[in-house]
């Protein structure tokens, strides 16, 4: 039994498809087959149910799956511990949730390529949920993304908070009284959220049930500035991360809205397996720039 044939028994599960699993080990599709048949002659079983599209594993070959997981975890492990002292190489896969990379990420980038040269850091967004499943799969190096401060995570990962965000309810300005409002006066005028999948609006709908109300979307799009001129032009309420609120060209055309029942909060996490190797050091330094960063634009505010 071969490593290299775990390897190619994983990579086919989590991809549901020969050819995408060699195109992600670098093989060619017969390569990827054979190993696969090694893999089941060493164990004496078969491990794919060959008959369905896609592909999926026996219900033997789904315990086998998550026991080579274990293996592979256990090898990363290995792998870090024989690691030398020489530079960090290659690829670094970063996730990042949008609203940190329109805070942190141009000068987290910029600062591990001027400490890293030979370091190739490249990094991608989207929601947290999504970005958390890409590093337990294995496709991240690490992720910096918007979680609930409660939020736990699977045995093989390390995760810190980086800090904590304040969310805003905000309205167009003079168009609610200065007082503090419930959550259902702000339900009967309606929202302009992001999509589905984002953190802040799954928060905003399990406040909602919890009252027993349905959440009112007026307009969803991406875009923090869209959201805010939208809700400045009267499409609704929104819901936002402060710092990037205080530095919208739009804040002078919103109100921070006082609710009474909720009082939306987040933390920053910096999620990682727990062992890294070399890239461990880049990791840690992409999150202390993220949180020096978001810590500078807390202190402007306040001085603000």
């Amino acid at each position: 039994m071969k490593i290299d044939d775990i390897d190619a028994y994983v990579a086919v599960i989590r991809a549901q498809s020969l050819q995408q699993a060699a195109q992600t080990l670098g093989l060619t599709q017969p390569a990827i087959t054979r190993r696969l048949q090694n893999f089941e002659e060493a164990l004496g079983i078969e491990l794919l149910d060959r008959n369905t599209r896609p592909l999926k594993a026996t219900a033997t070959g789904r315990v086998v799956y998550e026991q080579c997981r274990v293996i592979q975890r256990e090898l990363d492990v290995l792998r870090g511990l024989v690691a030398n002292d020489s530079p960090p190489v290659g690829a670094l896969r970063l996730g990042v949730a949008q609203t940190i990379a329109d805070i942190a990420l141009p000068d987290a980038m910029r600062e591990l390529r001027t400490a890293y040269p030979e370091l190739q850091a490249r990094a991608s967004s989207g929601w947290g949920s999504q970005l958390l499943q890409r590093v337990e799969a294995g496709e991240l190096d690490a992720a910096a993304i918007l979680l609930p401060a409660n939020k736990t995570f699977a045995e093989p990962l390390a995760a810190r908070s980086l800090g904590r965000v304040k969310l805003a309810v905000v309205a167009p300005h003079g168009a609610l009284k200065k007082r503090a409002h419930t959550l259902a006066e702000c339900q009967a005028i309606g929202w302009v959220l992001n999509p589905d999948g984002c953190g802040f609006r799954e928060g905003l709908q399990r406040a909602l049930t919890g009252l027993g109300l349905t959440l009112r979307l007026n307009m969803e799009t991406l875009g923090t500035e869209l959201q805010l001129q939208l809700v400045a032009d009267g499409n609704g309420l929104g819901l936002v991360p402060l710092p990037l609120l205080q530095t919208s060209r739009y804040a002078v055309a919103l109100d921070v809205v006082t609710v009474s029942d909720f009082k939306p909060l987040i933390d920053i996490w910096l999620v990682h397996p727990r062992v890294l190797g070399k890239l461990h050091q880049p990791v840690e330094r992409f999150g202390a720039s993220v949180e020096r960063q978001f810590k500078s634009t807390r202190l402007q505010s306040q001085a603000a």
